[in-house]
């Protein structure tokens, strides 16, 4: 619809039979169109680029700030859970297992707690890959840089058909406020010579 009115602008131009709300909405179609191909894109790489940023901001800092560390299962806890990381859900497996675990806190004080594990070997014994923060406490799994990147492409992505969806929206919006117009002109029009349709005399 938005490129047939756009093509039809030339055409129209010279057309007698055009009226001026025809130009009105080519025109407006050819705006769209324009914000559509260079605007929604520029918004696209935009908001990429600014979420880019903050998630490698994001990375750096959980990576500074969680450690990985070897862990010695205790006991099973007896139950499982789906796992609360998103990036470990992908990459581990969606089924996480709960045990009990002692590990050392990275000043060196030994602790005990109960950390989920994608490991299948949680026998009583079997060491496990867990992470902490700076003061020993279970941690997520920091984000790595290609799932940060991933992230900012689909952000990107996600406003460019935002923006581009809310420009059609606008435009049609638009038309339909001026067919709207041009109903009531006709309506005002025939109101005006409808009592005297068809008589003799009234040019009509």
């Amino acid at each position: 619809m938005t490129v047939r009115a756009v093509l039809g602008i030339r055409r129209w131009r010279h057309n007698p039979v055009c009226r001026a709300t025809d130009r009105h909405e080519a025109w407006l179609a050819l705006v769209a169109l324009v914000l559509m191909v260079v605007a929604a894109p520029a918004v696209g790489w935009r908001a990429g680029s600014l979420t880019d940023d903050a998630l490698r901001r994001t990375v750096r800092a959980q990576h500074e700030q969680r450690h990985p560390t070897e862990a010695v299962v205790v006991r099973a806890s007896g139950t499982s859970r789906f796992a609360q990381d998103p990036e470990a859900a992908v990459t581990e497996g969606s089924m996480r297992t709960s045990v009990v675990a002692d590990w050392l806190a990275p000043d060196g004080t030994a602790r005990t707690g109960t950390v989920s594990t994608a490991s299948t070997q949680t026998a009583p014994g079997a060491r496990i890959e867990i992470w902490t923060d700076d003061r020993g406490r279970p941690a997520m799994r920091p984000m790595d840089l290609s799932t940060a990147r991933t992230h900012a492409a689909l952000a990107g992505i996600g406003a460019a058909l935002v923006a581009g969806g809310l420009t059609e929206i606008a435009r049609r919006i638009v038309v339909w406020r001026m067919m709207q117009r041009r109903y009531a002109r006709l309506d005002r029009a025939w109101a005006e010579v409808g009592p005297d349709w068809g008589r003799t005399g009234t040019g009509s």
